[in-house]
């Protein structure tokens, strides 16, 4: 049975995040020399290699897309118990500086390539082709203590952590004149973070644009811990850390200001980011598959599995948003004619359609 986030948490805080390579070995839970029985039994995508498959893939990147390539890593090996694969957790940023180099096969990615790292792929001669997998939404957390910022405003959200509000924004009541007079403790991903990333393009307006006082992590635990034990604290990652750490956490619901959509304050969710009505926060996440590597059967094999329609049910499980069904056959395309290069052209996705894109870049076809 598939294994529990608090599992992946667990071990994601027990190695350092700048060395994690986090080996899923199950071959050696078992006898290697008997024929592995596929244990999804057609429900989570089985594979067409079954045990005569073998080798290694070397993932690395996104904290926020691990729990589900880990969830489908780990799916994998069990029909596949000779396929070694390693999961890293080094943010998106050291993921494609890993991938760009060739030390990975496939990039964990929370948000598109950036111009500047396609160049440092095309000087590398690297070709990947990029998939969406599933949505998140970024979640916006606040001790249980709190009981006053029961929903924030865009601009409320940007008078905090906006570049200008450094060393000069460090109370609540600076944010809203009926806010307590309490210290304001910020905690976030750090920059090689693509959730920090897509914050600060939602929020600031500009990818990258953010006040620097703030206590920051690649790994989004240090970011539960921080707001759970500081009763002045906001924060923000996926939502998937939110739905395993409720019990710790509030949830912030964000009005996006726009008065003629009458939407208001909204919580993060499964139905709120389906429905459309959750943002500028909700986002696609992807991974980043080297096309010299697809070559690899075990490769082509683990990709057609995490693409699988009916793998949708682990992206539920790990606390995401599953993508619908003719997205998934728009990308499974993609990956089946190893469409090179990306469809945002190093672009933002605040706001984006996946359908809308994928479907401009078939017609152009």
């Amino acid at each position: 049975m598939l294994l529990g986030l608090k599992l992946i948490n667990s071990a994601r805080l027990a190695v350092s995040i700048s060395a994690v390579a986090l080996a899923l070995g199950l071959a050696a839970c078992g006898d290697s020399s008997s024929t592995s029985e596929d244990t999804t039994g057609g429900e989570q995508g089985a594979t067409s290699g079954g045990s005569d498959l073998s080798g290694d893939i070397a993932i690395d990147g996104s904290s926020t897309v691990f729990p589900i390539t880990e969830a489908m890593a780990e799916e994998f090996q069990k029909a596949n118990p000779d396929v070694r694969i390693t999961v890293g957790v080094s943010g998106t940023g050291g993921g494609f500086k890993k991938f760009c180099a060739g030390e990975t096969d496939i990039s964990d990615a929370s948000r598109p390539i950036k111009k500047s790292e396609i160049e440092i792929c095309q000087e590398a001669g690297i070709e990947y082709v990029e998939l969406p997998v599933a949505y998140d939404a970024v979640s916006v957390v606040v001790n249980p203590e709190n009981d006053f910022a029961a929903c924030l405003t865009v601009e409320e959200l940007n008078k905090m952590w906006e570049p200008d509000a450094q060393d000069k924004i460090d109370n609540w009541n600076q944010i809203r004149d009926d806010f307590p007079d309490q210290k304001l403790s910020l905690y976030g991903p750090g920059t090689d973070s693509g959730t920090f990333d897509y914050f600060t393009d939602a929020i600031n307006g500009e990818e990258g644009a953010s006040r620097g006082d703030f206590t920051a992590s690649e790994d989004d635990n240090v970011v539960v811990q921080g707001v759970a034990n500081d009763p002045g604290a906001i924060g923000y990652f996926g939502l998937a850390y939110y739905e395993e750490n409720q019990g710790k956490l509030k949830a912030v619901e964000v009005d996006d200001g726009d008065d003629s959509n009458g939407q208001g304050c909204v919580t993060p969710s499964t139905e709120t980011v389906d429905d459309g009505t959750y943002q500028p926060l909700a986002r696609p996440i992807f991974i980043y598959v080297r096309k010299e590597a697809i070559a690899s059967p075990q490769v082509k094999e683990f990709v057609d599995f995490y693409l699988a329609t009916d793998s949708k049910d682990l992206v539920s499980e790990v606390g995401y948003i599953p993508m619908a069904e003719e997205i998934y056959t728009a990308v499974q395309t993609r990956f089946e004619d190893e469409k090179t290069g990306s469809v945002f052209d190093g672009g933002s996705t605040v706001g984006v359609n996946l359908k809308e894109v994928l479907g401009k870049e078939e017609k152009a076809e």
